[in-house]
Parts: C-alpha cells; structure tokens; sequence
C-alpha cells in the first residue's frame, strides 16, 4: 500500500522521517511517496485533504477535521520554542504601539499567526508571506514588525533585529501548557489498522533518528539548504522532543485548549462529538 507524506524541508522534519522514507527501517508491506513542501501549501492542501499524512499546522488542522485525524506521534509540541515576535528598533513597544503596527506572519492558518492574536487580539494591520522572507523585509523596513518560526529564531540577532515578545512564554505564562506547533494528521479515508501502522513508524524512525545522534543524516543536510551545522541542530533540538514521540496527556490537553481559542478568535462553533486524535 503506498501512501502520500507531506511534511516541509525543515530540520526537525527530516531528521523525523529520514529513516522511514529512506527505508532505513523496514515498513512492511507499506511504501511512503514522499512530498516537501513549505508548511502554508501543506496547510493549504490539508483543506483539500489532498494527502494520506502531512505535517501541518495546528490552526489548518482545526479547519480540516473533516479530513484529518491527528497521529500521537511526530507532533512539534514543547516549551520555550514558541515564535517570536521581532522589530528593527531595540526601543520598547507599549501593546497600544503593537496593536497599530504593521505585522508581517506566516500563512492565515499557521500556529504563529494564532499564537500572535492570542497574545494581541486587537492588532489591526496583519499580513502574511512565507516565513523565511519575514526577517528580511523587517530589517529592511517594509514591515514595522514581523513573528518569527523556524531557525529564523536563531538568525535574527545577528540580522540586528530584536525581540519584542515572545509568543510562546505568553501561551506558557497563560496555560501553562506547552506550546502546540504543528501535527501529523493522517486522512480519514486510511484505514484505522494502517493509521496505527504509520503511527508506531513514525515512532521508529524518530528512535533509529535520535540513537544517532547528534551525528545529522545526509538527508537533514541536503534539504537545509545554506544552513550551518550547529543551527540545524538547535532547531532538531527545540522542535524534536518527547512529545514528538508520543504527545500524551499534556500535549492532548495543550491542542484542546489551543482549539479552544481558535474557536473563539474566529467566532466557530465546535462540531458536536468530532475527533480530534487517533
């Protein structure tokens, strides 16, 4: 049975299903095609419900339930790695100042751009480009201010820009709960043996990935573009974790609050008895 995996070029994606799409562990009678693709086209797609399993955002997943269901494991869930929002000037912002700036985000249906209205729900001027442009057009001015993912997070001091807030402590110091980034969600129309198939696949080759490290597989390095060694690993460190391997209670309860507030910044009604996790 061959199925489609959508997941993005990022560090922690790869090092997460290098062993499987690699087949350096042996998936059975199942075969893996996979697709990379940035994180806003998987959203995007995900609202199509056009792939078997994707990486996606949490906020897609939210709008996508009658596609997807959320695998436990290969999730993005922890704490201090939250997106950061950034501007040019190291002066301090009063929230009244945040609240009329223009914000450059990620895509609509990113967790950074629900995150940020968690944190300033009357901002005014919000708009959206792919997140590896966002750093850039701040520091050239074409944005008052910009909310960072990624290894963009450990680039944007040496840009000389400087952090106003971040998103994530703001989500921690209100819930304390970790910090819900993205899922792995597989389409509703694979079976349910199969789901806990990939599932515990998933889970054998983020162990095959993580007994050889720090040591990076071929394939991290060959999709990280111009990235430096030692940026690869902190975003492997900060995104890859425990909860990647199983999410267990505290990361169920972190999604169900964060749907929660996504119902209510975009007035939604929950579905009666809908399912969030496999």
């Amino acid at each position: 049975m061959k199925l489609t995996l959508g997941f993005s070029p990022c560090p922690n994606d790869t090092f997460i299903f290098d062993a499987l799409v690699n087949r350096k562990i042996d998936p059975g009678a199942l075969e893996f095609e996979p697709v990379l693709a940035d994180v806003q086209t998987l959203n995007e797609w995900a609202l199509e419900g056009r792939l078997d399993i994707t990486k996606l955002s949490f906020p897609a997943f939210f709008r996508a339930l009658e596609h997807y269901t959320l695998l436990n494991a290969g999730s993005a869930i922890g704490k201090g790695a939250g997106p950061l929002l950034i501007s040019a000037s190291p002066e301090p912002l009063s929230e009244e100042d945040i609240n009329n700036a223009t914000i450059l985000l990620p895509g609509a249906n990113t967790t950074a751009d629900l995150l940020f209205s968690f944190a300033y729900p009357a901002a005014k001027n919000k708009q959206h480009t792919v997140f590896s442009a966002i750093e850039d057009n701040v520091k050239e001015g074409k944005s008052q201010l910009g909310v960072i993912i990624h290894e963009n997070r450990f680039t944007y001091e040496q840009k000389g820009l400087h952090k106003v807030t971040d998103l994530g402590a703001v989500w921690e110091e209100r819930t304390g709960l970790p910090i819900p980034l993205g899922g792995i969600a597989i389409n509703q129309s694979v079976k349910r043996s199969v789901a806990l198939r990939v599932e515990e696949l998933i889970r054998q080759s983020l162990e095959y990935a993580f007994a050889r490290y720090p040591v990076l597989p071929e394939y991290v390095r060959d999709h990280a573009q111009s990235m430096e060694e030692e940026v690869m690993r902190k975003h492997i460190d900060l995104y890859v974790n425990d909860y990647s391997r199983d999410m267990g209670n505290a990361g169920r309860n972190a999604i169900e609050n964060l749907q929660g507030i996504f119902t209510q910044i975009h007035h939604i009604a929950p579905a009666e008895e809908e399912t969030l996790f496999l």
